[in-house]
């Protein structure tokens, strides 16, 4: 038995006259008092039914008990409607089949909330990802992955790069999130760790003279869930045995385009611009700026040094943006609480009206020289930051996105793909210390090889990050194939010689039997798809998610595990704070 000649949406003109079986689910049922009229749905689209109990009794009888999302089977001559009844907006509308015999394969019972219906609570569908994922939404999402996916594995093929897979149990290592643990029955009180990313086995790949590694690889961190991270996600991997940075890029881009053009739209120019970090944080506020827009940040520190407005004067640093509206006191009000989350003291202004008139507080203590440097056009507020450098940046950067928000400016149409390079190799951390700014693995830049291991602070990293309309895509690196090199990253960071040796010995005696230059990528596949795909979040291209508070609504997990599973493990669940269970 063959369950169906044609899927649902693929019947046209040319059909007619032939007798077809098709197999979907009843997506609607009209009944006209002895006609009744079905929609058929499959993933292809839809199909009109008619039975018609003159011509085809029992089909009439079994019509009749339908009703949506019942799983239909239906045989029939493909006739062509009568103009009046022509639907143009369905790639099926010149036809429907005249049912000879219908039958209800699988019944549904009443459903939680129909496929059409808007506003449905999200943890609602997500408990019914099933029947979500039969909307027309999820499965444009699903399909557009797939081929996004599939035209991507298919430039690394031709790129000569080779799939390996690489396994998800390892070690724990540091690369800035926490690790997801599982326990071993074999050995109680023993973890492996999900792997955060398979970074150090595609190095290890490159040591063994694997050349061009990829795979789209599962990735875990243990990270709190947001619009664009999820527990578990997916990347394209990439690592490249003797290659410079631009090489890198340049196969990325190649990744890039072939995605865009797999679904028929235009892809980004290539190459994509580069724009330095030190640029990016003083124009923007941001490592991953939205180059969509303008409105960027300007300095002002050397004319305020000797302002008579003493916010300014004694600031380290003073920087502006200037927002292409005059706005009201309460929306400046409302800009300063803005300014507050970010990390501000307050928020200093000048509002140009449209009449070119000056209107701001501070403007008495501010000399002519100070006025003209911060000139607008009419209709324009100067919206100050003042401060330390980092907090200035992060301050003006966040109110720069938040008024591109509020004043429509992001929506150009523009697709702004492009890349922020050369990262300081190390940051500080709370207690005074030094850690990587990418991974421990990121090599210095070249020039960048020596320096003083307590003071690291000019060391730039061969790090880059790409960027798509503010989103970050992915980061990669040039890598540390030196062992003496990276023994000196592992001491910058504090790490003593055994501790290098417990946590990245196999790595170092690797490196140490002839590493190649290397270098590579990981690009968020579920980040892409969904930027691709104009959703807001992950949870749109995924299939079956979590929610914010890292529960999975479907089946109900994680849950609580017997006593006696964890005692073969060697576990003991502690109780928690407003709890009594273990």
């Amino acid at each position: 038995m063959s369950w169906r000649d044609l899927h649902c949406g693929e019947l046209r003109s040319e059909h007619i006259g032939t007798r077809v079986t098709v197999a979907g689910w009843a997506d609607t049922r009209r009944d006209h008092g002895g006609l009744v009229f079905v929609d058929l749905r499959d993933h292809t689209g839809k199909l009109q039914l008619v039975v018609n109990p003159e011509h085809a009794a029992d089909a009439a009888t079994a019509a009749h008990e339908i009703r949506n999302e019942f799983v239909l089977q239906a045989q029939g001559e493909v006739v062509a409607r009568a103009p009046e009844a022509v639907n143009p907006n369905l790639p099926t509308g010149e036809v429907e089949i005249q049912v000879d015999t219908l039958r209800v394969v699988s019944r549904s019972t009443p459903l939680p909330f129909q496929l059409d219906e808007e506003n449905v609570d999200e943890t609602l569908r997500l408990k019914y990802r099933w029947l979500d994922m039969r909307s027309d939404r999820m499965q444009r999402n699903l399909r557009l992955s797939h081929t996004v996916i599939a035209a991507m594995r298919r430039r690394m093929d031709d790129l000569n790069f080779i799939d390996v897979w690489t396994p998800s149990m390892t070690r724990g290592t540091p690369e800035g999130a926490r690790d997801f643990l599982t326990p071993v029955r074999l050995q109680p009180g023993k973890f492996f760790a999900l792997a955060q990313s398979p970074q150090l086995f595609k190095q290890l790949c490159m040591i063994g003279e694997v050349d061009r590694y990829y795979q789209i690889a599962t990735c875990w961190r243990d990270e709190d869930l947001r619009a664009d991270r999820q527990f578990e996600f997916r990347q394209l991997d990439l690592e490249m045995a003797f290659v410079e940075r631009e090489e890198v890029l340049d196969v990325m881009e190649q990744a890039v385009v072939a995605a865009f053009e797999s679904i028929d739209r235009e892809p980004p120019s290539r190459p994509f611009p580069r724009l330095s970090y030190t640029d990016a944080m003083l124009r923007f506020g941001s490592d991953k700026p939205d180059l969509r827009f303008g409105m960027e940040i300007q300095e002002g520190t050397e004319v305020t040094r000797g302002s008579e407005f003493g916010v300014f004067a004694n600031a380290p640093t003073v920087r502006y943006l200037v927002a292409p509206k005059a706005f009201s006191r309460a929306e400046l009000g409302r800009l300063e609480e803005v300014a507050k989350e970010w990390g501000a003291k307050g928020l200093a202004y000048v509002v140009v009206d449209e009449n070119g008139e000056v209107r701001s507080p501070i403007a008495k203590f501010l000399s002519e020289q100070e006025l003209a440097a911060f000139k607008a056009d009419p209709g324009s507020t100067v919206l100050f930051g003042a401060g330390e450098e980092e907090t200035v940046a992060r301050v003006l950067g966040g109110l720069r996105l938040h008024l591109a928000r509020e004043l429509d400016l992001m929506e150009t149409g523009e697709e702004v793909f492009h890349w922020v390079v050369d990262f300081p190799l190390f940051e500080r951390t709370d207690d005074g210390g030094w850690t990587f700014t990418h991974h421990p693995f990121t090599a210095p830049a070249p020039g960048h090889e020596e320096w003083d291991e307590s003071n690291p602070g000019f060391v730039l990293g061969e790090h880059y990050d790409l960027i798509w309309n503010g989103w970050e895509l992915g980061s990669g690196s040039i890598r540390v194939h030196d062992v003496a090199l990276q023994q000196k990253v592992f001491r910058t960071m504090g790490l003593s010689e055994e501790e290098a040796q417990s946590k990245f010995g196999f790595l170092l005696e690797a490196l140490a039997m002839g590493a190649p230059p290397h270098g590579g990528f990981a690009m968020g596949i579920d980040r892409f798809v969904a930027r691709i795909a104009g959703e807001p979040d992950l949870r749109q291209v995924v299939a079956f998610p979590k929610v914010a508070s890292g529960s999975d609504p479907l089946t109900g997990a994680p849950t609580p595990m017997p006593d006696d599973v964890l005692r073969e493990l060697g576990i003991k669940a502690l109780p928690q704070e407003g709890s009594s269970k273990t």
